[in-house]
């Protein structure tokens, strides 16, 4: 399946984001103290949750690429404006949300002994916003590459990877936290504020 034509300009607004989303990520795994060992309680589940995303990334991201746009043509401009968009979200939400958890911070779900609640920063507006900001990374490669119908498979996917993460992560929130955690979920939307 060959995608649809794309220019220049949004592959190197997707090249630039990328490249920021790498720095903040290995930004955030440096903040964190990297993957902790002794009394983390870590979570298989949550890994497959990760393949799952990382498949359908991937299926919004690889694959053939037509660079026949014209690079200054009306669309080759919007895809490169709305990919440039999605990448600004994208990073700065991350960066916000990996910050604002600090040491909590971690790829695969886990707690440690001294484990924090966080619902400060993006967390007072919703408990998942590092996934928000993957989705939106997702739909930013989908359009630069010219991969958009593909994500009627990415989508789906995503959100089967992703409940797979948070079914597990608030699991381990509710034994760490109870009732406190059960408040800040009540109070607190997945992924759009005051929405889901």
């Amino acid at each position: 399946m060959s995608g649809d034509p794309v220019a220049l300009p949004g592959l190197a607004v997707i090249a630039v984001g990328l490249l920021a989303f790498l720095v903040a990520l290995l930004a955030a795994r440096r903040r964190s103290g990297g993957e902790q060992r002794g009394n983390a309680t870590r979570s298989r589940r949550s890994m497959v949750g990760i393949a799952v995303q990382g498949v359908a990334i991937m299926a919004a991201a690889f694959g053939p690429i037509r660079v026949t746009l014209d690079p200054l043509s009306p669309k080759a401009l919007i895809e490169a404006g709305v990919s440039a968009a999605l990448m600004v979200v994208t990073v700065g939400l991350f960066v916000w949300a990996s910050r604002a958890m600090g040491r909590n911070w971690s790829i695969v779900a886990r707690t440690r002994d001294d484990h924090q609640l966080v619902d400060t920063g993006p967390f007072a507006y919703l408990r998942h916003p590092i996934y928000t900001a993957l989705f939106l990374l997702m739909i930013a490669f989908a359009i630069a590459y010219g991969h958009t119908p593909r994500l009627l498979l990415a989508i789906p996917l995503y959100a089967l990877g992703t409940w797979l993460r948070i079914s597990e992560e608030e699991r381990l929130l509710r034994t760490m936290f109870g009732e406190r955690y059960d408040a800040y979920a009540a109070r607190v939307k997945r992924f759009v504020p005051g929405v889901f």
